[in-house]
């Protein structure tokens, strides 16, 4: 559900985002377009957690990256799109930004989006291809009611490549987090 029809950047988007009248609600920026995103259900919550739980348990130290729940993240190269995925993970080395009190001035290197009643698998799967052209590597899409998870990347060609992960099979942090493996039988158990 589209907000506003006016333009935003990062900072108008920061600055509308914190209105006192806004505290309650949760927005992403898309293309200068404010969305306003529902509150997620039980389930939402509970896959967000056990994927942030699982990754956090894999680093316990951070010492290749942050995962975080629904903080926002943007790429230097385009100030008019702030996303907020479910999960995310930010890997860390000498060039990436410390934690920030506002939005990430990065894309997440992995981004986790889960399957809610409000939105469909085209809008996720066009979010998907946003990530992936501003430098994130790999996004899962969850999709509850299937029982599995969209695995979305950039082919050799740029394109978006999607692939299918049943609830009997396991996701691999691939090269964002090399030796990571999520049974997805615990998601949906």
């Amino acid at each position: 559900m589209e907000v506003q029809e006016r333009v935003f950047d990062v900072d108008e988007f920061w600055r509308f985002a914190c209105q006192p009248e806004n505290a309650n609600k949760r927005f992403e920026l898309i293309n200068g377009e404010l969305v306003e995103m529902p509150q997620p259900g039980e389930e939402h919550g509970f896959i967000a957690g056990e994927i942030y739980h699982c990754i956090r348990l894999f680093d316990p130290q951070r010492k290749l990256g942050i995962p975080t729940v629904d903080a926002g993240y943007y790429s230097q190269e385009d100030r008019s799109t702030v996303l907020g995925p479910d999960v995310a993970f930010r890997r860390v080395d000498v060039s990436a930004p410390p934690l920030q009190k506002k939005w990430a001035p990065t894309m997440p290197d992995l981004a986790v989006e889960i399957k809610s009643p409000s939105n469909t698998l085209a809008e996720l799967r066009q979010k998907a291809a946003i990530y992936l052209r501003r430098e994130t590597q790999l996004v899962w899409i969850v999709i509850p009611d299937s029982r599995g998870v969209e695995v979305c990347r950039l082919d050799a060609n740029g394109d978006v490549e999607r692939e299918f992960v049943a609830e009997d099979g396991a996701l691999s942090g691939e090269d964002v987090l090399p030796g990571f493996e999520l049974k997805l039988a615990q998601l949906f158990a």
